[in-house]
């Protein structure tokens, strides 16, 4: 579900390497505009570029040093100027009902930016997303279908310096 009152608007790209994955992420970043809050929901297989995405996105609001998979730790919080970027990996969520015993009620989407990798293990338990990104294999290469209000896909786009090759 994304979080607001406009109709959500849906956009795909391809992303031919990890490079342009991170670069993706690094474009959402900047469409934030300083507004560093929200759900961002990241979904896909293993290995369409979820982390990666995340990483390109972490990096370009300044977050130095190893970006890694939180798939142990389950999330990593990062400061990001006087906010925090929560990086989420719900994969090894045992059950939708551990979510909130992470500790994630310091970390409220309305004061923090969420990262949500495998957002489905939470079964309906996270706020509403902002912005949805599915990552998925086509052929060699990687698509990325997003999700949000157009407002906010339109200021992605301008950031990547990419076109949308249509709907998902």
């Amino acid at each position: 579900m994304v979080a607001s009152d406009a109709v959500p608007v849906v956009r795909r790209y391809d992303l031919v390497d990890a490079a342009a994955t991170e670069h993706l992420g690094a474009a959402i970043a900047a469409a934030f505009d300083g507004a560093v809050r929200g759900v961002i929901l990241l979904r896909g297989d293993l290995g369409a570029g979820k982390t990666t995405l995340a990483r390109g996105c972490l990096r370009a609001f300044g977050v130095p040093g190893t970006i890694k998979s939180p798939t142990y730790t389950l999330f990593e919080p990062y400061a990001v100027g006087r906010t925090q970027v929560l990086h989420m990996d719900l994969y090894r969520l045992a059950d939708p009902d551990e979510l909130w015993q992470l500790g994630l009620d310091a970390y409220p989407p309305e004061e923090a930016l969420w990262l949500v990798e495998w957002p489905e293990r939470a079964g309906g338990g996270l706020p509403a997303a902002v912005l949805e990104v599915e990552l998925r294999h086509s052929g060699a290469r990687r698509e990325a279908c997003l999700k949000g209000d157009g407002r906010l896909l339109d200021r992605i786009e301008g950031a990547a310096g990419v076109e949308s090759k249509g709907v998902c």
